[in-house]
């Protein structure tokens, strides 16, 4: 932290007092002023396309107990003036969670962290007040607003952390202050933010370092011989599993050494295994009933394109394109070669954020699926465009709206499809054409 940032926090100590005392009080938090109700606290957060500090009057007018503003943007009582808006939502949370004192859970990982964070959500809510993460608000933003979700009713708090820059993990404990951590994996993504897989193993070991010196507990995958190096030293509870089904849903059994259960899931992949496995560690830590743990996992929907199987009028199609990296592409696609079906179509997204070695990791894919999984292949985005000619029997779409127009010329009918690839290819416009 620099002295500037350092003068700024002190400086704000009494309008954080101030903001608590309502957020203690009842008052929920927003930072959306289309959003306000009355009595909420509202803090002004500027964004790439708007200021929500020229918003802070509409809130006022909205009902707003407060609205924290920055030191140009309002007056008057209801207003709460500070130099930082962004820093200040990261410091009343980090209040708030020192006042909660109850135990949190981090979690955190290149592939599985959200649909694990569901999983132990669905677990740990059978016998506890908990509240986790909404979505994948996982950044330096979401991860304070979760916190400001809870209240004197929350018995546990279950804490997703992203990244993709050195240091955000370390900021988000800081905030969060997790007494129980779990990386679900390292694999390649954001490599244009961190620019090599070492950075990523040392930002995602943050989380570790930070249990480290709170003395906190782990959950750990005892396969994974990289994280099982990490933890040394640090109290751990491991999980595994094995697969004992696999179509169309996943069935398994999996926990800790003390305890394994056996689950059918309404999830597509064996590469959930370890999610699952994870979840189940958790609830056994917390003591939760193993009769509740199974029948939260067996009664989990997955949804928003994560390991979903949807069946239309034409075809079955496996949606998997939430978020895409050259880890998880090859988990799916693999799982997805192994599944039963003599039509099988891949539609395949671009992987974001991958930087200078973006075309290399592609072009790496193409090849490797080629001899994993030959089957029709529809490749969507840019970064595929400067490989077409290598790949004649692969087609190439600039987006998903050209790939749509195709479809509605050329459907697609009686087949197995998987749809794989970053959130910004917007692969679930074209579910409706399938």
């Amino acid at each position: 932290m620099n002295q500037e940032s350092s003068k700024h926090d002190t400086g704000m100590t009494r309008s954080i007092e101030r903001v608590h005392e309502a957020l203690r009080e009842g008052c929920r938090v927003t930072t959306d002023s289309r959003d306000t109700r009355e009595g909420d606290i509202f803090i002004a957060l500027p964004g790439e396309r708007h200021d929500g500090n020229t918003f802070a009057g509409e809130a006022i007018e909205r009902g707003a107990r407060l609205a924290v503003v920055n030191e140009t943007a309002g007056k008057g009582e209801r207003f709460v003036t500070v130099p930082d808006t962004p820093r200040f939502l990261q410091l009343l949370a980090r209040h708030h969670r020192r006042y909660l004192g109850i135990p949190i859970l981090a979690i955190t990982g290149t592939n599985g962290k959200t649909t694990t964070k569901e999983l132990c959500r669905a677990i740990l809510s059978r016998k506890f007040n908990t509240v986790a993460t909404r979505g994948n608000l996982n950044n330096h933003i979401g991860v304070p607003l979760t916190i400001l979700d809870m209240n004197a009713s929350t018995s546990l708090g279950i804490v997703e952390m992203g990244a993709n820059h050195p240091g955000e993990i370390k900021v988000s404990c800081d905030i969060a202050g997790p007494t129980h951590g779990m990386i679900t994996n390292i694999g390649v993504a954001h490599l244009e933010g961190f620019g090599s897989r070492e950075r990523i193993i040392d930002a995602k070991g943050e989380l570790y370092d930070f249990i480290r010196t709170r003395g906190g507990t782990l959950f750990v995958n005892a396969r994974d011989e990289l994280l099982s190096r990490l933890s040394r030293g640090i109290p751990t509870i491991t999980y595994g599993g094995e697969v004992t089904g696999q179509y169309p849903f996943l069935s398994c059994d999996a926990g800790t050494p003390a305890r394994r259960l056996h689950a059918r899931t309404r999830l597509v992949g064996d590469y959930n295994l370890d999610n699952v496995a994870a979840a189940i560690a958790v609830g056994t830590c917390f003591d939760v009933d193993p009769i509740e743990i199974t029948r939260a996992i067996e009664e989990y929907v997955p949804s928003n394109m994560r390991s979903q199987l949807v069946e239309t009028a034409r075809n079955t199609i496996v949606a998997d394109a939430y978020n895409a990296n050259p880890t998880s592409a090859r988990a799916a696609i693999t799982h997805f070669a192994g599944m039963p079906g003599k039509n099988k179509t891949i539609i395949l997204g671009e992987m974001l954020e991958l930087g200078e070695r973006s075309i290399e990791e592609h072009d790496g894919l193409l090849r490797w699926i080629a001899g994993v999984c030959p089957c029709s292949l529809l490749l969507v985005g840019r970064s595929f465009e400067p490989l077409k000619k290598g790949y004649p029997r692969a087609r190439w779409f600039p987006d998903a709206r050209a790939l749509a127009s195709y479809l509605r010329r050329v459907p697609l009918d009686s087949s197995l499809v998987l749809l794989k690839g970053s959130r910004g290819n917007k692969l679930e416009q074209l579910i409706e054409y399938l």
